[in-house]
């Protein structure tokens, strides 16, 4: 699933091409990616058409796009969710889903100077294979949608408060690992960026947070922001072709990963072979050496 940093890429695509833009048309190929939206595929294409697109935000593993009267665009990308930007007449994506035809605004603006001009008439694709993303249209939710309101800050975030985030650890008795995917605690971190910093702080995934000490906490958070912030760098991390920027591009963070997916292979750290143990139907990796298990889980 993409995490922060694919999210960001994502984010930062749409802000060089959709933002500024007027939506002239929309198409819904299929209903399930916009099942989440209150007027259904006939009121998510009323709602957008002919409306401009001031910005694009992120929060957590969401983005929306805010709209010129106040509501927005909201998305996920799910497990292999994309947007796509393509010319007019480009063929089809086998798994296209939602289109939308932008255009240059109609009111006389002309796109920030700043902003790179994205080709005159393009359109934005919602590409998703496995159907497990979306898009809805949030009333009055450009500021910040309330679907997504109960989402806490990134650690990318510049006003994230590290210092509660330590305090609400430190007086929960799951496993770190779990706690770095509570998106009420922290959002964006995912099993990933989550193994890879565990990995780098030295600490085993089911430590629990009551028996982390403050300074332990600061610094899993600081690796984590570590690790994400080196993933946006090289355009996140791509294991197939479901995860793309705007563009189709892969990121490459996935030859830069020390413990995640890493089974059986020497720790780079210390050459103990990388262990994979099942995690909430997920697995997670970790070097048994570097990352001993807490005596809690080994009794058990």
């Amino acid at each position: 699933m993409p995490e922060l940093p694919e999210v960001e890429v994502v984010r930062r695509g749409l802000d060089t091409h959709a933002v500024g833009s007027t939506i002239a048309a929309v198409e819904v190929l299929h209903p399930r990616p916009v099942r989440r939206d209150a007027g259904g595929p006939t009121g998510f294409v009323a709602a957008l058409t002919g409306r401009r697109i001031e910005a694009a935000c992120r929060r957590g593993k969401y983005f929306w796009l805010p709209l010129d009267n106040g509501d927005a665009l909201l998305g996920h990308l799910g497990m292999s969710g994309q947007m796509l930007v393509q010319p007019p007449g480009a063929p089809d994506e086998r798994h296209l889903r939602v289109r939308f035809t932008l255009t240059d605004p109609d009111d006389g603006k002309p796109f920030e100077t700043a902003r790179p001009s994205p080709p005159r008439d393009r359109e934005l694709r919602f590409v998703d294979q496995r159907m497990f993303g979306g898009l809805s249209v949030s009333p009055a939710g450009a500021e910040l949608p309330t679907e997504i309101a109960h989402i806490a800050r990134d650690l990318l975030d510049p006003e994230f408060d590290l210092d509660l985030f330590v305090r609400k650890v430190r007086t929960r008795s799951a496993g770190i690992k779990r706690l770095l995917l509570d998106q009420n605690l922290v959002s964006g971190v995912g099993n990933i960026y989550a193994d890879e910093a565990l990995w780098r702080a030295q600490v085993h995934g089911d430590r629990p947070g009551e028996r982390l000490s403050a300074v332990q906490v600061r610094e899993i958070a600081g690796r984590a922001h570590e690790v994400m912030a080196e993933a946006l760098g090289q355009g996140g991390t791509s294991f197939d072709a479901l995860y793309v920027n705007v563009n189709g591009e892969s990121g490459y963070f996935d030859r830069s990963l020390n413990a995640y997916g890493r089974e059986d292979e020497p720790c780079r750290r210390c050459g103990t072979p990388i262990r994979r143990v099942a995690f909430m139907n997920r697995s997670s990796y970790f070097c048994p050496v570097c990352q001993p298990v807490p005596r809690r889980r080994r009794a058990s």
